[in-house]
Order: C-alpha cells, then sequence, then structure tokens
C-alpha cells in the first residue's frame, strides 16, 4: 500500500526555519522530520511513497537529488512526477515528488496526486511533521476489519500549559505536570478507501473539513486508539524537545521490526 506524505504547508510558527525550507525538511537532530516519518514505515514493511509538494518544494527536491544523490537512481520523470529508488545501508524505498500546488488543500493535495499517478487503490495518509510509535499493520487490519471507508489514528496529546481547576475565582487544583489529555484528537497516520478520493471535490478542499465529515455522517469513519508515542512538529518548543530526545538517544516514535 502507497503512503501519500503532505509536505505542502507552511511552517509559519517555526520561526526562520519555516520561511527558509518545507516544513518536513526541518531537522531534528542530525535529520529532517520527513525521513524519520519514511524510515518509520520502511521498518514495518512500508516502502512506496508519495511526497505531495507544495511550499519550498525544491528544499525536498533538493534534498533527494543533490544533498543525497548518491543514494538516489531516478526511474522516471515527467512534468507532474518524478519517481526514484533510494537505497543507503538503512533503507531503501521508491519515492514520486509530485508538486501539488502551492495554496492547496490538504484533501486537494491528495487527489492532485492521485490522479497525477493514475491510480485506483486503497492508500495510507499522514502528514510531514508527526511522528508516532503506531503500528501499522495493525492499524491496516483495523480498517478493514470494520469495513470502513476512512480510518484515522486517534491520539492523545499532552498539555502544552498547566491546569487549573476554579471555583469562582479560587483555584483548587493546580497541575503543570505534562500529562495527557482525557480526549483524542486526529493524529494522522490515515487508510483512505479509494472511493473516498472522489469526495474531495476541488483543490481547495481540506481532508479534514468536507470528506472526514461526510464519512462522519454516513458512520464509515473510524478511529484507531493509539496511546503511545505522538508528537507533532508545530513550534520551536516542540522541535527543542525533539533535539531533546536524540541527544538522549532517545526515538520513542520508533516501532520495532515484526
Amino acid at each position: 500500500m502507497k503512503t501519500f506524505i503532505l509536505c505542502g504547508g507552511f511552517g509559519t510558527r517555526l520561526d526562520y526555519e519555516g520561511k527558509l525550507k518545507a516544513k518536513p525538511m526541518v531537522k531534528i537532530g542530525s535529520k529532517p522530520i520527513l525521513i524519520y516519518i519514511v524510515e518509520n514505515f520502511v521498518f514495518q514493511g512500508f516502502n512506496e511513497f508519495i511526497f505531495c509538494l507544495g511550499h519550498k518544494s525544491e528544499t525536498i527536491k533538493n534534498y533527494f537529488l543533490k544533498e543525497k544523490k548518491k543514494y538516489v537512481k531516478i526511474l522516471s520523470k515527467n512534468k507532474d512526477n518524478l519517481k526514484f529508488q533510494f537505497e543507503n545501508k538503512r533503507i531503501k524505498f521508491i519515492g514520486n515528488l509530485v508538486y501539488t500546488g502551492l495554496n492547496t488543500g490538504t484533501g486537494g493535495r491528495i487527489k492532485v496526486a492521485y490522479k497525477s499517478l493514475k491510480l485506483n487503490e486503497d492508500i495510507m495518509m499522514t502528514y510531514g511533521d508527526g511522528l508516532s510509535s503506531v503500528n501499522i499493520k495493525n492499524l491496516i487490519k483495523f480498517h478493514y476489519k470494520n469495513k470502513s471507508s476512512v480510518t484515522l489514528t486517534a491520539v492523545k496529546p499532552k498539555h502544552r500549559y498547566g491546569i487549573i481547576k476554579l471555583k469562582k475565582n479560587n483555584i483548587e487544583k493546580f497541575d503543570n505536570e505534562n500529562k495527557s489529555i482525557d480526549v483524542f484528537v486526529n493524529g494522522g497516520f490515515f487508510v483512505i478507501d479509494k472511493s473516498a478520493i472522489q469526495k474531495i471535490k476541488n483543490n481547495n478542499t481540506y481532508w479534514e473539513k468536507e470528506p472526514l465529515s461526510y464519512y462522519l455522517r454516513k458512520k464509515k469513519l473510524f478511529a484507531f486508539k493509539h496511546k503511545g508515542f505522538w508528537k507533532s512538529l508545530d513550534t520551536m518548543k516542540d522541535k527543542n524537545d525533539f533535539d531533546n530526545l536524540i541527544k538522549q538517544n532517545k526515538k520513542p516514535w520508533i516501532v520495532k521490526r515484526n
């Protein structure tokens, strides 16, 4: 199953780095977060990717075609897609670089790339700024077992700030620990039936709005609950948190090979 990675967003909360490069190219430790995402899929047996490019697309192209040129073999190239094979000592995969527009919605990016590659199959999709220890094979099994049209990975984020409990103007409780909150949020890592691509109306469509709302109403949207590690790269604090994990030689997003 092919994995679509949305790489076109603006890293507006990452200071100067978000302006200089595509958000998935922001480094944590010595490597872009995109490479950690790819590695985690490859380690679990999935090795074909569609990179849906937008903002600062040339920084992703240059990474593979110039900076890592010695590991890359170009398989085909046309105006819509550049297909390549990447292989080093650590990973081997097939990548497709598809430019999906500068201001295209998240759903639009999926549809543009899907049509460009002339696909007719179920796919996986994730965002280019999040890492998780989600078990992809279990996610796919859950999707088909429930006869789902769309399955998303539901995760519990941690508090960014101290939590206070108030009674009138008095503070009854103050909790500054970085605990998970008692709600689930969309953590990405989707499995998408091929029929769901048709619910993306145009390039301006956001996947999280009309398509997901439709399948919610039809009761064909399912949540695969993941209570392990999940973290997104949204702010400089997130980047520093990731960098600190790397410095401590901790990579809690890695799923051991089956």
